[in-house]
């Protein structure tokens, strides 16, 4: 509501414009108010006074008294039902012959009464907030990895192909395959990734899912010995682990991926082996401006780029009639983010990580 000081000034200032010859309706309109509002303020030759705060309401016949709240609360921290939802409360009642409100007013003053939490044994819904954000930009500063499973010929037995990519270069930095899921696993893939890439410094950020072989003891130890910072997913949300899911994908729906289960562990693992080979030094990667994984790994892709560039540049000038606009962007992409805030252009980058 406008109070009566703004009224005036409003009218005042509405007043002057119409005198000097604005038309009324427009001067209402440069205050955001309508000329119905203004007519109205100006009834009876005097600025009106807002009459709505002290307006008598009627109190609605169909509210619950104080009594009947209490009489509501009080049956239902009984012994009978103080472990049952409204919904089982009520019907129980009538079937009593005892009607003292809906289910939806039984739900209101419990929640007034901050009451209404669960109220059997079932542990509440717990929200976990999202994980911290972080933001590669350079190579060996994240990595993500997971588990996924390789079929073989018996059935119901599957490998377990562990698999760890830099998420700035999409290079799949460290694999193995095993029979089984087990920290010392993870956490000796993890040594002789860092062993191969060089990694000494602190603070590299290794991101997985919550799986056990993930926050094992081994595991946890292994990444405090060598000064890695672990990053774990939320419970059941597989989009807090993007970059992982999108690889093995990738590797899964690609046409060499074989249609019949691995015979051995060696099969499998020579597979992968030719899979790994061509991902990182072949596969040109869409969301890393179609260099290989290795080229921005190393630092190559700037120099491609930047040569793409100029052949683009190149062919416009040898026949501009054919360019509308600017050449294809062939600039670096010089950020990757992990589990970024969805108000920003990176959730973009992370819908292309699939390709």
């Amino acid at each position: 509501m406008i109070s009566p000081a703004d009224r005036r000034n409003a009218v005042k200032l509405i007043r002057l414009a119409h005198k000097s010859g604005a038309p009324l309706r427009e001067a209402c309109q440069a205050l955001q108010i309508s000329l119905r509002t203004y007519q109205r303020w100006c009834q009876q030759g005097g600025i009106q006074v807002d009459g709505r705060p002290k307006a008598s309401r009627s109190v609605p016949a169909n509210k619950l008294t104080p009594k009947e709240r209490e009489a509501i609360l009080a049956v239902c921290n009984q012994a009978a039902y103080q472990s049952l939802p409204p919904t089982q409360i009520v019907p129980l009642l009538a079937d009593d012959g005892i009607y003292l409100a809906s289910e939806s007013s039984f739900y209101r003053v419990l929640k007034a009464a901050d009451q209404l939490q669960s109220r059997g044994k079932a542990k509440a819904r717990q929200v976990v907030s999202k994980p911290a954000a972080y933001c590669a930009t350079a190579a060996n500063q994240i990595w993500s990895w997971d588990i996924t499973f390789l079929a073989s010929t018996v059935v119901g037995l599957f490998y377990r192909l562990y698999l760890v990519m830099d998420i700035y270069s999409r290079k799949i930095v460290g694999w193995e395959i095993h029979e089984n899921e087990s920290a010392s696993h993870a956490a000796q893939l993890i040594r002789k990734a860092c062993l191969a890439e060089g990694v000494s410094e602190k603070g590299l950020v290794l991101h997985s899912d919550n799986g056990s072989p993930m926050k094992g003891a081994t595991m946890l130890a292994t990444l405090q010995k060598l000064g890695v910072v672990p990053s774990f997913s939320r419970p059941s949300v597989s989009n807090d682990n993007p970059y992982s899911e999108s690889l093995f994908g990738t590797m899964k729906y690609t046409p060499a991926f074989p249609s019949k289960p691995f015979a051995d562990l060696d099969a499998a693992r020579e597979w992968v082996h030719g899979f790994v080979r061509w991902y990182n030094e072949n596969h040109r990667h869409s969301a890393i401006q179609f260099v290989t994984p290795s080229e921005r790994h190393r630092g190559d892709d700037r120099a491609i780029l930047a040569q793409r560039e100029a052949v683009y540049e190149q062919a416009k000038r040898r026949h501009p009639q054919r360019w509308s606009g600017a050449i294809r962007n062939w600039g670096p992409i010089r950020e990757v983010w992990l589990n970024p805030d969805n108000t920003s252009d990176e959730t973009d980058e992370l819908r292309e990580a699939t390709a």
